[in-house]
């Protein structure tokens, strides 16, 4: 069959699989990233990703590492913090939803033992096909941080840019996504952040996406906003596609979209990840409808879902990926 004109992708995350966190080892944590691929492509999913296992960690199992793969490993910046730093990055309020710091910057940020390519690799050898790799943006690691070294936000963030940037070229993937969950609420940010994932986007050597979903904590979401006021932000990255939520929002969110540039492909959300409800077919198809009504015809490129799967079940995560490809192949007449 031909290749479909909407494709199906997941946005990163899935769930640990519980033998994995019970007995944690290189090669067990292979054999899971594996079974995420596996579990995908058998689905139908045209675009899968690893499920974010190369940031695995025994001793946070149940988190995604979004932030800690990133920042531990990064030179400059201390992973150990004390009371005294935590109280210091409380007293910010940077982040209103956690109130420890990730790391405290006291020198130049540099890649220390940060290594994607090898990450990245390790995917590659078991991913059977063309995969999608994430990287966290730039804009949201150094929010998480207490700098100590540069004195300047914008300088940390556009130091943490060049850290990551320096990692993406020759990845031996598909298709690199930054993720960013924090702009939804933060628009005022949004030249800095443009400027910060940009100098990731143009370092990449092949297609280029950019997710953005307003935070799932829980099933929470924790950015307040709306896209309309992040339409001119979105329309300045060197993105190929966008990854947006749209499922768990307002109707009216998708009418913003229609002012996004015709280069730049959308990617819908029409999974909602923060419920456990199993959409249908039918639910799916509805949802790429109205869409494409409100957008015109051939500007949605991709379906997936909001965000990352791993707050659910994998029995729930499963059937979401299921619906997703079934119900995009009832849109598009291929069911």
């Amino acid at each position: 069959m031909s290749s479909p004109s909407i494709k199906t992708t997941t946005v990163g995350s899935y769930p640990v699989p519980d033998w994995l966190a019970a007995l944690p080892s290189e090669q067990a944590r292979l054999d899971a990233t594996r079974v995420v691929f596996d579990t995908q492509r058998q689905a139908g999913i045209d675009l899968p990703t690893d499920g974010e296992l190369y940031r695995f960690d025994i001793n946070h199992p149940d988190t995604n590492g979004m932030i800690d793969y990133f920042i531990r490993p990064m030179s400059g910046i201390r992973s150990r913090l004390g009371q005294s730093d935590h109280a210091v990055f409380a007293r910010k309020e940077t982040m209103s939803f956690r109130r420890k710091a990730a790391g405290v910057v006291e020198g130049a940020i540099g890649e220390g033992s940060l290594n994607l390519l090898a990450d990245c690799e390790a995917a590659a050898s078991v991913a059977g096909g063309p995969f999608k790799f994430t990287v966290t943006s730039p804009y949201m690691l150094s929010r998480t941080l207490l700098d100590n070294h540069y004195g300047s936000f914008e300088a940390l963030t556009m130091a943490i840019a060049e850290t990551l940037a320096a990692q993406l070229p020759g990845l031996p993937c598909a298709c690199v996504q930054v993720d960013e969950a924090n702009i939804p609420g933060n628009p005022a940010d949004a030249p800095l952040a443009a400027r910060a994932i940009n100098v990731l986007l143009d370092a990449i050597t092949v297609e280029r996406a950019v997710h953005f979903c307003f935070g799932n904590y829980g099933g929470q979401t924790i950015q307040k906003g709306n896209w309309k006021q992040l339409t001119d932000f979105l329309n300045a990255l060197h993105t190929d596609h966008l990854v947006l939520e749209l499922a768990h929002r307002p109707a009216d969110d998708l009418e913003a979209l229609k002012d996004i540039d015709a280069r730049i492909r959308i990617g819908l959300g029409v999974v909602d990840i923060k419920v456990n409800h199993i959409e249908t077919a039918d639910e799916i198809a509805r949802r790429i409808e109205r869409a494409e009504t409100v957008l015109g015809p051939g500007r949605v490129g991709w379906v997936h879902p909001d965000c990352g799967f791993w707050m659910l079940k994998r029995s729930v995560a499963d059937r979401k990926i299921a619906a997703l490809v079934k119900g995009r192949d009832l849109y598009l007449g291929r069911a």
